[in-house]
């Protein structure tokens, strides 16, 4: 059986095994040891995550036969508008091809529409393979972003665009 549920401050440290899990596997071939080490320390801390709940963003795990295999995290009323910013979607490896980013990403939909959103955005590699799966689901790219995280390191961005 497939749950999806809205994860909490205990859930943090569930979070963090399942993007240190994934990370090496999706950005392996894209970036260094060293960047990918770098952005986990960044954006995957206690700290940081904490402060993401506290700033209104929204994470939700999904578990299969009582196995966490994967989040995600989002925010509505991004900018101030009417769209849901998808700031993280993250499955384990042995999780792929089951169809549960895809139930994630529905159950976003379905909280945006609830939350008055016309339009759900992101971010992504543009050399991750997960852009097939975004525009696959509906996503169009809309600008391309170049964005400086520090240490040297940055992010080669499409940022993407879903009308709901």
């Amino acid at each position: 059986m497939t749950t999806i549920f809205q994860a909490t401050v205990e859930d943090i440290e569930t979070i963090q095994k399942i993007a240190h899990t994934a990370w090496p596997v999706t950005y392996g071939d894209i970036l260094s040891k060293e960047q990918i080490d770098y952005m986990l320390e960044k954006m995957y801390s206690e700290a940081t995550l904490m402060d993401n709940l506290n700033k209104g963003h929204h994470f939700v795990l999904v578990k299969e036969n009582s196995v966490c295999l994967g989040f995600a995290s989002f925010e509505h009323n991004y900018l101030n508008e009417k769209c849901t910013r998808l700031h993280k979607i993250y499955l384990l490896p042995e999780a792929h091809g089951k169809g549960l980013g895809k139930m994630l990403l529905e159950r976003i939909v379905a909280l945006a529409k609830e939350n008055h959103s016309d339009t759900i955005s992101l971010n992504v590699n543009k050399f991750n393979k997960v852009c097939v799966f975004y525009k696959k689901m509906g996503f169009e790219v809309v600008a391309e972003e170049d964005l400086d995280i520090g240490d040297g390191y940055l992010m080669e961005d499409y940022k993407m665009e879903m009308k709901i």
